[in-house]
């Protein structure tokens, strides 16, 4: 004979699930525990790219390379007994905005000690940017807990470097649980920032897929040699306003990167640029939501990880 589920069967039942770390993300998670915090990483992130446009696509970019993760990982400094993230090959001289995350969990602290992760504060601050620069918005899921440890073994293998061929960058998604498709999407997150010449010197001297005069137009601030760190805005049509024009750059075989160009380069994958550019509310609609998934890449939850008092090293 069954028993009969009762209330306390569901709460032993969800103390379980809380004890094992296996927590589910919600939108919700801190509107008891600290009602501010939202806006408070909104605040922060208004004040920094209002003062440097750049900042926003910095921190979606920071996002983006935790988030074959999302635990925050990417901020450790490196110490005694491990190497962190920040020097991995995709990182280098490349992610920013530290600062930014520091003085917003900073004043997260002062509102609510040990209740917001910096992997959450990194997930919102991602999302906020590109509202900030004109984009759309989404439905942050929250939860997420601070790991204790960095990879930088792992963030060199994981994250996509700008060389891959279009069978490397559906691979490399598809690893993180991400469709052919999603990558397509989040790709579009190219519509802001910029990049070093170092990244995109060898498609602009050596590859035809890329329009003449824009690969002349780059070569003068990238030479051959040297100049490693020279910037260029990855979309040169409107470099801090999030839009679909990275989409119409590639069509005209504008794409900064080489992995850019080859979302559009006679493949699988023409269709959906296609679409894109033609229509910015389905790449708004569908970035969102590719955000989201990607935010939800193995998150560490419930008493996994810890929630970091400073970001930049674990309690």
């Amino acid at each position: 004979m069954a028993l009969p589920i009762t209330k306390v069967h569901i709460l032993i039942l969800f103390m379980c699930l809380i004890e094992l770390g296996t927590a589910q993300l919600s939108p919700n998670f801190y509107a008891a525990k600290c009602p501010n915090a939202l806006s408070t990483i909104r605040s922060g992130v208004n004040s920094a790219v209002s003062k440097e446009a750049r900042m926003g696509a910095s921190l979606l970019r920071l996002h983006f390379h935790d988030c074959f993760g999302c635990d925050a990982s990417v901020l450790l400094d490196d110490t005694a007994t491990f190497t962190g993230e920040k020097t991995a090959g995709p990182n280098a001289n490349s992610i920013r905005g530290f600062e930014v995350i520091d003085s917003i969990k900073s004043q997260v602290e002062s509102l609510c000690p040990g209740v917001v992760s910096c992997a959450d504060i990194l997930a919102v601050a991602a999302r906020d940017s590109v509202v900030a620069l004109g984009g759309p918005s989404w439905t942050v899921q929250l939860g997420r807990r601070d790991s204790t440890t960095a990879s930088k073994s792992q963030a060199n293998s994981d994250l996509p470097a700008p060389t891959l061929d279009l069978t490397g960058l559906i691979s490399a998604f598809s690893k993180k649980g991400l469709s052919t498709s999603d990558m397509v999407v989040l790709s579009g997150g190219h519509t802001i920032g910029q990049a070093r010449c170092t990244t995109f010197r060898a498609r602009i001297y050596n590859e035809t897929n890329i329009d003449p005069n824009f690969a002349k137009s780059l070569q003068g601030n990238c030479p051959s040699t040297g100049g490693d760190n020279n910037l260029a805005p990855i979309d040169t049509t409107s470099p801090t306003k999030f839009d679909n024009a990275y989409y119409k750059n590639l069509q005209v075989k504008k794409g900064l990167f080489h992995s850019d160009q080859q979302l559009f380069n006679g493949g699988s994958t023409d269709s959906q640029v296609n679409g894109y550019a033609s229509n910015p509310l389905s790449f708004c609609r569908d970035f969102g939501n590719a955000m989201i998934k990607m935010g939800n890449i193995s998150p560490l939850t419930g008493t996994s990880g810890q929630i970091r008092t400073n970001c930049r090293k674990i309690n």
